[in-house]
């Protein structure tokens, strides 16, 4: 639990953890490739050591200092049978992409992960990997973990997704890598494209057109050198702050901004708010640049359609941050938010409402009524990181005293949360 309280104005400049996507990516792939994959810049998290853990339990030498991750790949087809279950904790992404790669291998595996895991939906998963060909059964009969692997043949496909989700996405592309023929994925809206990216850098044969990605099966992968960037995610909870809270001015910098994940940037300019790019750096796979963020007058907006896959993850922030608006921010299209760690249009709505904000929750989103003033509350967090921080930052802008319960959630994704957020804080 950790008590905060109004804000003055946010000062400096920081860099955020490395990017949670592309990390559990680099040591996936890393593990799957021949030679040594160095990763630095590499988000050290509860989510991304648990990825490490399931493939060292599967006999992949990984190193992890602190500042420099090297994973000893043994090729497409050197991973080990594991002796026990491979707990994935509260990663739903090493659930579901660590599932493609284990259908397309020669032994029998079972996945599993804590309580949250294990209510979360694995059904789109198991239905397009047992077109497939694959052997995916869920344990509880529930369509969730713990599931239960028996690696074999595998057959290429054209899977028309239902949802724009990379990680149902990225499971069809790696069982794709161990298939006879070539497997795409077309997806209604374009999920981020991480995945797609970094399979070339490995040497994967991936192609991409609009909402469309199609892999190859593969010989060898090829180990890499992976600098991960600054995590937009992360990022989101400090642009919103210092555009809330008057007075405020923060760089953050090397921050990720692929076109399929800077949705928040584009929101942020739609409500008016000031922030700029610097040293945009568009040379690797990987765009990065620095964001400057001011204190700003914002306006209300609507944040729909393909906008949705691009800020799935920055939406409670966003939530609180249309807070500070004047008029009504609608979010719709976003019924995905109800079956992440917590459900979190539930959450959202219900902590906004408790710190005196007029929302109203709906069947696939919000409705923030925007420019009345918050007040402190015991925010109910659910063991949600992405709910915990956001609120952390509508406490800085609310009147009083804010108590965050299970804050320790944090860990997941941004163990030094608290402690960065605290240094740039001017207070009363």
């Amino acid at each position: 639990m950790i008590t905060l309280r109004k804000a003055r104005a946010l000062k400096g400049e920081l860099t955020v953890p490395g990017d949670k996507s592309i990390s559990h990516r680099s040591v996936m792939f890393g593990s799957i490739a021949r030679g040594t994959t160095e990763i630095t810049g590499f988000l050290q998290g509860a989510d991304c050591l648990s990825t490490i853990s399931c493939f060292a339990k599967m006999g992949i030498p990984v190193e992890n200092d602190g500042s420099r991750v090297i994973v000893r790949g043994r090729g497409l087809r050197g991973l080990r049978q594991p002796e026990e279950p491979l707990d994935c904790g509260n990663s739903g992404t090493t659930v579901r992409l660590l599932s493609g790669i284990l259908s397309g291998q020669s032994f029998s595996s079972v996945l599993t992960g804590d309580a949250s895991i294990r209510r979360r939906p694995m059904k789109r998963i198991i239905d397009p990997l047992t077109l497939m060909g694959a052997d995916v059964e869920s344990i509880p009969g529930t369509g969730c973990a713990p599931l239960q692997i028996h690696g074999g043949a595998l057959h290429g496909i054209h899977y028309q997704s239902p949802v724009a989700s990379a990680q149902v996405k990225s499971a069809v592309l790696l069982a794709g890598l161990y298939s006879e023929g070539q497997t795409a994925v077309t997806e209604p809206a374009l999920s981020r494209n991480h995945t797609e990216l970094m399979l070339r850098y490995f040497g994967a044969q991936v192609d991409s057109h609009d909402t469309t990605a199609v892999i190859r099966p593969a010989d060898e992968l090829y180990g890499q050198k992976i600098s991960v960037p600054g995590d937009i995610s992360s990022a989101a909870y400090f642009i919103a702050a210092g555009l809330m809270i008057p007075g405020s001015e923060l760089l953050i910098k090397n921050v990720g901004i692929n076109p399929t994940r800077d949705g928040i940037i584009r929101v942020c300019r739609m409500m008016g708010a000031d922030i700029t790019l610097l040293n945009e750096n568009h040379e690797n796979a990987e765009p990065t640049a620095d964001i400057l963020v001011r204190g700003s007058d914002m306006k209300a907006t609507v944040i729909e359609g393909k906008l949705i896959p691009t800020l799935i993850d920055e939406l409670p922030v966003i939530a609180v941050m249309a807070c500070a608006a004047e008029g009504e921010t609608i979010i719709r299209d976003a019924a995905e938010l109800k079956i992440k760690e917590s459900n979190r249009i539930q959450a959202i709505a219900e902590n906004l409402t408790a710190m005196g904000a007029d929302v109203t929750e709906t069947e696939d989103g919000l409705i923030i009524r925007g420019g009345r003033p918050l007040h402190g509350a015991s925010i109910q967090c659910h063991m949600d990181h992405r709910i915990a921080m956001s609120f952390a930052v509508a406490a800085l802008w609310a009147e009083g005293e804010t108590t965050i319960t299970d804050s320790d959630c944090v860990s997941i994704s941004y163990p030094d949360f608290f402690r960065e957020l605290g240094q740039l804080t001017e207070s009363y």
